[in-house]
C-alpha cells in the first residue's frame, strides 16, 4: 500500500506534468493560428496533445512504480518511533551510595526521603544533606508500599495489621494504628484538602478520613480492585482494575468526575510532567491520561519486565524501575521510551530533591544526577 504523503505527491507531480502539456499545446496552436501550417506541424501538434494521457499515464507508472516504494519506505521510518537507547546500569556513576534498600512508595518531604521497609517492620529517613540514613522506626508489622507525609506526621498503612499506623518523625513515636483495612498494597494513602484517602475495600471503597479524629468522614465509589492513588491540583486519581480503569475524583464533593480506559489492570499511579500516568501490570505498558480534557493521550510499551515494576515523575522525565531494569525514560514530549537501564538491582524509584533515587541492590540505593542519566548514550 503507498503511503497518503506518497499519492499526494504523485498528483501534484501528475497536475505539474499536465499543465507542462497544456502550456506547450497552447503555445503550439498560437503558432499555428498565425503562420501556414504545415503537414508535420499538425503531426507533431496531434502527437503532443493527443498523447497527453499517455505521457500522464507513463509518469504515475513510474512514480508508484519506481518511487513509490521509496517513498512510502521514508514516510514509515519517520512515522515508526525509534528504539531506546540500550544502556548497561554499571556506567551511571552515582552521587551517593545510600546504605538502605529502596523499596516502591517512598516519600519525599523538604528535608528528607522516608522509605519503607517490609522487612523489618519499620520506616526510615534519609537526610538529603548527607545521605544518611537514621536509625528505623519499627512501626509493628509490614508497611505498604505507599507513605504519606501531611500534618506533621509519616502515615503508614499496614497491609498485615489492617491499619495505618501515624509516626511523630522527630521523636520516632508511634501512635497506634487506625482500625482500618487497606484494601491494597500499593499507592494506598493520599493526601487532598485536609484529609487523608485510603482504599479500604476491594470492591471499590475509598475512604476519606479526619486526619484529627482519625474517622472516616465520607467514602467515594469507584471500580472494584482498586490499585492506588494519586493527588494532584484539584483532583484524586485513583486505578481500578476492574475494567482497566482511571477514575477521577473531585476531593471537595467526594464525587467522581470522569472513568478513562487505561492499558491493562493498571497499578500504579503518578501526575506531573503535564499528564496522569499509570504503570499497567497486564502487559508492563505506560498509559498517559490528560487532565484537562480527562482522555486517554496514548500507551506506551515497556515489555513485561515493567508490569511489578514502580513509576516516578519529575525532572523532566517518567521513571520507570523494574528488576533488572534498573531506570527506564519516558520523554514526556514524545511519549517514547527513550532510554533503558539494564542491570542488577531495580524495582524502585522516586525523584526528589533535585535527585533520582533508584534500588541498586537488596541494600543499597543509588542517589543520581538525571540530567547527567537523560543525556547518557550507548558506548
Amino acid at each position: 500500500m503507498v503511503s497518503n504523503t506518497s499519492t499526494a505527491w504523485a498528483g501534484d507531480a501528475a497536475a505539474a506534468v499536465a499543465r507542462c502539456a497544456a502550456g506547450v499545446c497552447a503555445a503550439a496552436t498560437t503558432e499555428t493560428e498565425t503562420s501556414a501550417p504545415s503537414i508535420h506541424d499538425f503531426i507533431g501538434l496531434s502527437v503532443l496533445c493527443n498523447g497527453m494521457d499517455a505521457v500522464l499515464s507513463w509518469v504515475l507508472a513510474l512514480i508508484f512504480g519506481v518511487w513509490g516504494p521509496a517513498i512510502q519506505a521514508r514516510d514509515e521510518a519517520k512515522t515508526k518511533p525509534r528504539p531506546p537507547a540500550e544502556i548497561s546500569f554499571a556506567t551511571l556513576k552515582p552521587d551517593a551510595l545510600v546504605p538502605i534498600a529502596l523499596e516502591p512508595g517512598a516519600a519525599v518531604t523538604p528535608d528528607a526521603l522516608w522509605v519503607p521497609q517490609r522487612q523489618s517492620g519499620a520506616v526510615v529517613r534519609v537526610d538529603p544533606k548527607t545521605n544518611i540514613a537514621d536509625r528505623p522506626i519499627s512501626v509493628g508489622t509490614t508497611p505498604c508500599a505507599s507513605l504519606a507525609v501531611a500534618f506533621d506526621f509519616i502515615w503508614v498503612p499496614l497491609c498485615e495489621g489492617r491499619g495505618v499506623a501515624r509516626v511523630e518523625p522527630k521523636s520516632g513515636n508511634v501512635s497506634a494504628a487506625m482500625p482500618l483495612p487497606v484494601a491494597a498494597p500499593e499507592g494506598s494513602v493520599a493526601v487532598a484538602v485536609g484529609s487523608l484517602w485510603i482504599l479500604t475495600d476491594s470492591n471499590g471503597v475509598l475512604s476519606r478520613v479526619d486526619p484529627d479524629t482519625q474517622m472516616v468522614v465520607a467514602e467515594a465509589y469507584v471500580a472494584a480492585r482498586p490499585s492506588a492513588i494519586a493527588a494532584a491540583d484539584d483532583a484524586l486519581w485513583v486505578t481500578s482494575e476492574a475494567g482497566d480503569l482511571l477514575t477521577r475524583i473531585n476531593p471537595q464533593t467526594n464525587l467522581v468526575v470522569e472513568t478513562v480506559k487505561v492499558g491493562p489492570r493498571p497499578g500504579r499511579v503518578v501526575a506531573g510532567e503535564g499528564a496522569v500516568w499509570t504503570l499497567n501490570r497486564g502487559d508492563g505498558s505506560v498509559s498517559r491520561v490528560d487532565p484537562k480534557t480527562n482522555t486517554l493521550v496514548t500507551t506506551i510499551a515497556l515489555g513485561e519486565a515493567a508490569a511489578s515494576g514502580d513509576i516516578a515523575v519529575g525532572e523532566g522525565s517518567v521513571w520507570i524501575s523494574a528488576v533488572g531494569v534498573p531506570v527506564m525514560r519516558i520523554d514526556p514530549r514524545t511519549n517514547r521510551l527513550v532510554q533503558r537501564f539494564s542491570g542488577d538491582g531495580g524495582g524502585a524509584i522516586v525523584v526528589g530533591h533535585g535527585s533520582l533515587w533508584v534500588a541498586a541492590g537488596s541494600a543499597v540505593t543509588w542517589r543520581l544526577d538525571p540530567k547527567l542519566v537523560a543525556g547518557m548514550r550507548p558506548e
